[in-house]
């Protein structure tokens, strides 16, 4: 007898961000007040023009108020990072168990993923405490796939359903971005501080055939180009590092996965009808454009996602899928994810509204 073989399925997608919020313009004016004297007059210049870029008017922070990011010692700046990945991910975790009216008790299994910060027990072992899951629940942390890290996330939680009767997996993504804050005389700091959030978001996986079915996913990793998007320690303290090749070396990447995913499955762009691609930036968003051949109504939610809550890493991409929640999804409509991030690593992942 031939084994059939198990489908998942998206039950939820939910998104948490902090409650504070700066416009472009108040952090531009925050960054030279305090940090001018660091800055020489050609990145001086950089910085006031990517802040005034109209791609991004405002974003979220993990912060009382942008003095808070002054002077913050490896201390603060941790307990910062695990007050707020914890308390983000259980607000997403939360909203998205109470859309489908889902029990805690129904949770068997957990995967969560960030880049931004790292404890030991992982946000995991707090989650399963904070939200009252079994604790015979098989969880696992995952880190260091950086803004792409909802996918690798998503393939492992679907591995995970698939090799389950029954019961609810959480896949969740969590960033606080602020909590790698930087600044000197750097471009690279500059865009970082220019375009990343904080954010998380949480979706729920179940083998009922309802919400959209988990149909393939691909992945493409440029090791080569690993220098170009990374995060290095100087002086035990993360540093973003952000080549300016980076939206030539993504749109290959992106495409190569996208094109790889579409050849299994034996698609054609044309055949997606919602793309649900990372906000890594104007620039980025507009390469993948033209090397995909995209049109610029396929990207609308990317754009107005970047324009509302800026670069929130890994977790910007679920924001992205709600949006196009939002716009109306039509049963039988494809969707495509696609991240991209550290390693130098691109990402895809097919849903099919059911």
């Amino acid at each position: 007898m031939n084994s059939v073989k198990k489908k998942t399925y998206l039950a939820s997608i939910a998104v948490a961000t902090p409650p504070y919020i700066a416009n472009q313009t108040k952090a531009e004016k925050f960054l030279i007040k305090y940090y001018s004297n660091k800055l020489n007059a050609r990145n001086k210049t950089i910085l006031h023009k990517i802040f005034s870029h109209p791609s991004i008017k405002q974003r979220r922070f993990a912060i009382k108020n942008l003095g808070c990011l002054l002077n913050e010692d490896p201390d603060e700046r941790i307990s910062r990072f695990t007050h707020w990945a914890i308390e983000l991910s259980a607000e997403a975790a939360i909203k998205a168990m109470n859309k489908v009216d889902i029990k805690m008790s129904d949770v068997s299994g957990l995967v969560v993923n960030t880049c931004t910060g790292y404890i030991c027990p992982g946000i995991s072992t707090f989650l399963i405490e904070k939200l009252g899951l079994p604790p015979q629940i098989q969880a696992f942390d995952l880190v260091g796939s950086g803004c792409g890290g909802a996918i690798p996330n998503l393939q492992m939680a679907d591995l995970m359903m698939r090799d389950k009767s029954k019961g609810i997996v959480l896949s969740i993504s969590v960033e606080i971005c602020s909590a790698t804050f930087q600044m000197d005389d750097d471009p690279s700091l500059i865009v970082s501080n220019a375009i990343f959030a904080d954010g998380a978001s949480a979706v729920a996986l179940w083998s009922r055939p309802e919400g959209f079915e988990m149909v393939s996913s691909s992945n493409f990793y440029a090791t080569e180009h690993r220098d170009a998007i990374r995060y290095i320690y100087k002086n035990g303290q993360l540093h973003n590092h952000l080549s300016v090749r980076l939206p030539r070396l993504v749109k290959e990447a992106a495409a190569k996965a996208v094109r790889s995913l579409l050849k299994t499955s034996s698609l054609r762009v044309e055949d997606i009808k919602h793309w649900a691609i990372h906000t890594g930036g104007e620039k980025i968003i507009d390469a993948i454009k033209n090397e995909i051949g995209l049109s610029e109504n396929q990207l609308q939610a990317t754009r107005r996602v970047l324009a509302e809550y800026g670069n929130m890493s890994s977790p910007t991409v679920w924001f992205v899928a709600r949006e196009l929640l939002r716009n109306g999804i039509e049963s039988g409509d494809l969707c495509l994810l696609v991240t991209f991030g550290a390693g130098l690593s691109a990402h895809a992942f097919l849903l099919r509204k059911m």
